[in-house]
């Protein structure tokens, strides 16, 4: 048993990464999460919404210190900058705003675009 548990342990942990990547991004995204039908009464109260993104990012920086604890490469689904803000491990305004590179870039342009 314990065979198969070592074995299976990096895909587990990819999974695990997928997932709470995927949960993060809805929860900057204000998608649907697991953790709104926990706190179904809170939905309407504005500070839900942040407090779903702390949660959301601290479930996502505890997979990755797991992972590094075991191992086990957890980069590789997560662009240079994410990396970066991992590491950081601070949810900081800038990780809100540029987490999705593409998103960041469209926005600073709209944003020039309207200096204009």
């Amino acid at each position: 048993m314990s065979g198969y548990a070592q074995r299976d342990l990096p895909t587990f942990f990819k999974e695990q990464l997928r997932q709470t990547k995927v949960n993060f991004e809805r929860a900057l995204d204000c998608k649907h999460t697991d953790f709104d039908d926990l706190y179904p009464y809170m939905n309407e109260q504005p500070q839900f919404f942040w407090y779903k993104r702390y949660v959301a990012w601290s479930e996502l920086l505890t997979v990755v210190r797991l992972a590094e604890q075991l191992g086990i490469e957890w980069t590789e689904d997560f662009s240079e900058q994410q990396v970066e803000f991992i590491q950081g491990k601070v949810l900081q305004g800038k990780v809100l705003d540029y987490w999705n590179p593409e998103e960041g870039q469209e926005e600073s342009m709209r944003e020039l675009e309207e200096e204009k």
